[in-house]
């Protein structure tokens, strides 16, 4: 089946079943490597990707259900890599082993477009399913007050 998608601001087409799930078009299909395979179960949150602005567990969501709606990954977030998240990322060294780091990322990124200046609750609720095995998470939330102030800098979310 033929599926219409807007990945990153690039149409794309893909020939495959309805039911397949995001995660594996955009790793297996068009060859995007960010978003990482976890639990499978939509409960790790290392598959994070944004659907129209919102963090969505693409593990789980069928890509067709996503046909034209637009689908930002951490490949996407920034030409340059130089989203005010990811360079807070950077400047608080977060990443431990990395793995859940992307997904880390895009619901921080998320947060901060609908909260740029998230209070700890506020992260906290935010963030809760986003799992990390290494424990970063006072790292996480050191680097997502600092993307806001860097946001705010800049005059508010990109």
């Amino acid at each position: 089946m033929a599926i219409s998608l807007n990945v990153n601001k690039q149409s794309r087409t893909v020939d495959v079943p309805g039911d397949t799930p995001l995660l594996w078009v955009l790793r297996d299909e068009l060859g995007l490597k960010g978003a990482k395979y976890g639990c499978g179960i939509s409960y790790c949150g290392a598959c994070t990707v944004h659907l129209d602005g919102r963090a969505v567990r693409s593990c789980k969501t069928p890509v067709s259900s996503v046909q034209n709606r637009a689908i930002t990954t951490i490949e996407g977030l920034s030409d340059t890599e130089t989203h005010p998240v990811q360079l807070a990322w950077e400047e608080i060294d977060v990443p431990q082993c990395g793995y859940c780091q992307s997904g880390q990322i895009m619901s921080a990124a998320a947060l901060l477009a609908n909260h740029p200046n998230p209070t700890d609750a506020e992260i906290f609720a935010a963030m809760n399913g986003n799992l990390c095995r290494c424990g970063t998470y006072p790292r996480i939330r050191e680097a997502i007050h600092h993307a806001a102030g860097l946001l705010a800098a800049k005059g508010g979310a990109r």
